[in-house]
């Protein structure tokens, strides 16, 4: 297994509520796919779930290289419900193109949360 890239991002969950407070749907519909704003929004700890979520998204830019606000959809990146030990990543896209062009095989992410703070651990590798 080669490591073609790392990435690691924290976030204030506040940060990420007040995001949502202030611009609803149109945030979420934005940043989050529609399965991962479901599987957020049944927890009663959404916000701390979709600050989560974003730090993942964010660490995975970073692992590829690629900068988020430079073109790249947000929605490119699908954080899914651990099967087994571990969390699935999911690229589509653009980012899925370019995560080929890199010769990256596979993403494997870590997640964790408080009341205060959401983390994630990303790195992208070649099988």
């Amino acid at each position: 297994m080669e490591i073609i890239g790392i990435g690691s991002e924290i976030v204030e969950c506040v940060r990420i509520g007040k995001m949502i407070e202030k611009h609803g749907e149109l945030f979420l519909g934005h940043v989050f796919t529609a399965a991962e704003i479901r599987g957020c929004q049944r927890r009663k700890n959404a916000t701390e779930r979709f600050a989560a979520q974003w730090a993942a998204k964010a660490a995975i830019f970073a692992a590829l290289g690629l900068r988020a606000a430079k073109g790249t959809s947000w929605l490119g990146i699908e954080i899914q419900k651990k099967t087994g030990p571990r969390t699935k990543v999911l690229l589509t896209g653009a980012i899925k193109e370019q995560a080929q062009q890199l010769g990256v095989t596979d993403i494997l992410v870590t997640l964790a949360h408080c009341r205060a703070y959401a983390t994630a651990y990303a790195l992208a590798v070649k099988t």
